[in-house]
C-alpha cells in the first residue's frame, strides 16, 4: 500500500509543477478595498477632494455605492489616506504611461567592425561605408582591430589604420574613446556628432 502511494505522490508532483508554471499574476502595488488594515482613513474622493476621517467601513461603502474601489495610497500618515478610484482603469493607464516613457527613451547601441592590421583598401571603404551608415541611425561603433599571432609587433599599423577611420568618418563622427589596447584588440568608439 505504501508503496503504491509514494509512486503515485512521484507521479503528479511533476504534473503538478508543469501547471503552476504557467500562471502569470497581476503585482498589485496598492492595497485595495478590504485588503486595508486601518479602523479609520482619511479619504479622498474621485475628484480630488478630501471627505474628512471616516470609519473604514463607511468608507468602503461609500466606495461601493459609487461602484469605485478604496485604495491605500499613504499608508505612514496618521490616519492613513485613502481615495476613490477605478482600479483598474488606473493601473490600466500607469502601464500605458510607462509604455510611452519607454517609447521616448533613446537606445544606443554599439555596433562593432572589426579589422586586422594590413586591412586592404577595398575592405577598408566597404567597412568605412557600413561605419557611416551604424553611426546615421543613431548608433555607436566600436571599431576593433585584432592583432593574431606576430601582428602584435605592428600595433604602430593598427593605430594608423584606426587614423584612417576617424579622418574618413570625421565629418559625421566623434571619438567618444580614444584608442585602447586590451589583450590583442586595439579600438575605439565613434559616436554621432550631436546635430546643431
Amino acid at each position: 500500500m505504501w508503496v503504491g502511494l509514494y509512486l503515485q505522490i512521484n507521479f503528479f508532483v511533476p504534473i503538478a509543477h508543469i501547471f503552476y508554471s504557467e500562471v502569470f499574476y497581476i503585482k498589485q502595488e496598492l492595497p485595495i478595498n478590504e485588503q486595508i488594515r486601518a479602523k479609520e482613513v482619511q479619504v479622498i474622493d474621485e475628484n480630488g477632494e478630501k471627505k474628512g476621517v471616516m470609519r473604514f467601513h463607511d468608507a468602503l461603502d461609500l466606495a461601493y455605492d459609487k461602484k469605485l474601489d478604496l485604495v491605500l495610497v499613504a499608508p505612514n500618515a496618521q490616519p492613513p489616506v485613502c481615495k476613490l478610484m477605478n482600479y483598474g482603469k488606473y493601473k490600466f493607464e500607469q502601464a500605458k504611461k510607462e509604455k510611452e516613457a519607454k517609447k521616448k527613451q533613446k537606445v544606443f547601441e554599439v555596433k562593432e567592425i572589426r579589422i586586422t592590421p594590413n586591412i586592404e583598401q577595398h575592405d577598408f571603404e566597404f567597412k568605412a561605408k557600413n561605419a557611416r551608415k551604424f553611426l546615421e541611425d543613431g548608433n555607436k561603433v566600436k571599431i576593433t582591430v585584432r592583432f593574431r599571432g606576430r601582428e602584435l609587433n605592428y600595433v604602430k599599423l593598427g593605430e594608423a589604420n584606426l587614423n584612417k577611420f576617424i579622418e574618413s568618418l570625421e565629418d559625421i563622427a566623434v571619438v567618444e574613446k580614444k584608442p585602447v589596447l586590451e589583450g590583442k584588440n586595439l579600438f575605439i568608439i565613434l559616436a554621432k556628432k550631436a546635430d546643431k
